[in-house]
């Protein structure tokens, strides 16, 4: 057990028990299981937490309901209200059919009609859904004008202690499910009610183990916050990995997280994707962005984790269809095989094929071209999108470049222009 100053601020063992019991015959106890490539991959056994198997493909029902069981029944009667562009609504939205309680769920009214449709599938005629604003931010501000006006209970997403312990039950069965030691857990991190709930139950029960939480790179609002001993609120974000991208953490988290958590570690969004088709292509794990984060997680661990127990906690898989080839994209990208120039080609005839056979490489693809002709200039600007097959071919398809004056900007490292493209 931790000292009483460890554990000032950690989440008390009866209150996720509790939980626990609420949560039974409503969210599915998912399986623990060893990943045998992962485990050759990194010289560890590892384990993975299949929430991505659970009722609504993620552990967001964990937290929602436990919230609202501990409702009273006026109070559900009344209504209850959350904000939220994944998950948490779905969640809700299952927690608010089971219990019957009517509620309303607000999204950005840009959010994909998939998404939507979803929520309402899981809250059948008990969940109304309010698009309202474009952003996250605007749909949150909607859904807490709404509960104050109206005398309704919001569930928070995260930054509620009830959430909290629901989503700590994850840990409860994780050690319930393994007769060893674990030396490793590691737990993506948006809003922090996860690796709280989680870091709560292993610093009382297992606290040799070391826990690890994980942002993605363009929204490290924990990672920053932890290191300056106090919540800050970035001011932009990178909302690729949606389940895991907030501008502010909770203030109840955070301070769950300073005695729970040991490390926080960055993921780029692209080892992200390629995380992401790796578990689909080797492993037939299909994973939204926020549930591979983890599993993205372990190069930067391989030298540690050697030899060692580690678990790694798979958040979710609501994955949306229409964002497969962006994740290709960015995924190529992260590797190294996808380029994008602006090259200047000489406005005479034959420019182009001389480019083809004298600069691109017997494996280069161009996989995207566009180019307009001017007349009245002597060179005309073309974008250029080149795939190598291997990391290294990028080095000598520049040689060539220098070789043969080709006269080009590469857009890579552009953000601004780049972000035209992907």
């Amino acid at each position: 057990m931790p000292n009483s100053t460890i554990a000032r601020n950690l989440i008390p063992l009866e209150k996720i028990y509790q939980a626990k019991v609420r949560l039974q015959g409503i969210a599915e106890s998912t399986p623990l299981i060893v990943n045998l490539n992962l485990s050759e991959q990194f010289g560890a056994k590892v384990l993975l937490k299949r929430e991505d198997l659970q009722v609504v493909r993620s552990y967001k029902i964990r937290g929602a309901y436990n919230k609202m069981a501990t409702l009273d029944a006026e109070t559900l009667a009344r209504g209850v209200v959350c904000a939220s562009a994944g998950n948490h609504a779905q969640g809700f939205a299952f927690a608010c059919h089971k219990l019957q309680a009517p509620g309303k769920v607000y999204m950005p009214s840009v959010t994909p009609r998939q998404k939507v449709n979803k929520v309402k599938l899981f809250g059948k005629n008990q969940v109304e859904v309010v698009l309202a604003g474009d952003t996250f931010d605007d749909a949150y501000a909607e859904a807490l004008r709404d509960a104050t006006l109206n005398g309704k209970a919001f569930v928070h997403p995260f930054d509620d202690e009830r959430v909290i312990e629901g989503q700590g039950t994850v840990g409860l069965e994780i050690l319930e499910s393994i007769t060893q030691p674990i030396d490793y857990l590691i737990a993506p991190v948006g809003g922090g009610g996860l690796i709280a709930g989680v870091g709560s139950i292993f610093k009382q029960i297992s606290p040799h183990t070391r826990i690890i939480g994980v942002e993605p790179s363009g929204a490290p609002a924990m990672y920053n916050s932890l290191r300056a001993g106090e919540v800050l609120t970035l001011d932009h974000i990178d909302s690729f990995v949606d389940g895991a991208a907030v501008k502010r953490v909770g203030e109840t988290t955070f301070k769950v997280a300073q005695q729970a958590v040991d490390q926080m570690l960055l993921v780029d969004e692209g080892k992200v994707c390629h995380t992401i088709l790796q578990l689909y292509n080797e492993e037939g794990i299909v994973v939204e962005p926020a549930g591979a984060l983890t599993i993205g997680a372990l190069d930067q661990l391989r030298d540690q984790i050697k030899g060692k127990t580690v678990v790694c906690i798979i958040s979710g898989s609501n994955n949306d269809i229409t964002r497969t080839e962006e994740i290709k994209e960015r995924a190529l990208l992260y590797s190294g095989l996808k380029h994008y120039f602006v090259i200047r080609f000489p406005q005479r005839a034959g420019a182009l094929r001389e480019f083809l056979n004298n600069v691109l490489g017997p494996t280069d693809d161009i996989t995207h071209f566009e180019y307009t002709k001017k007349h009245n200039r002597e060179s005309g600007p073309a974008l250029v999108g080149i795939q190598v097959q291997r990391r290294e071919d990028y080095e000598s398809l520049l040689i060539r470049m220098e070789k043969y004056r080709i006269n080009y900007q590469t857009l890579n490292d552009s953000k601004m222009l780049f972000e035209l493209l992907v």
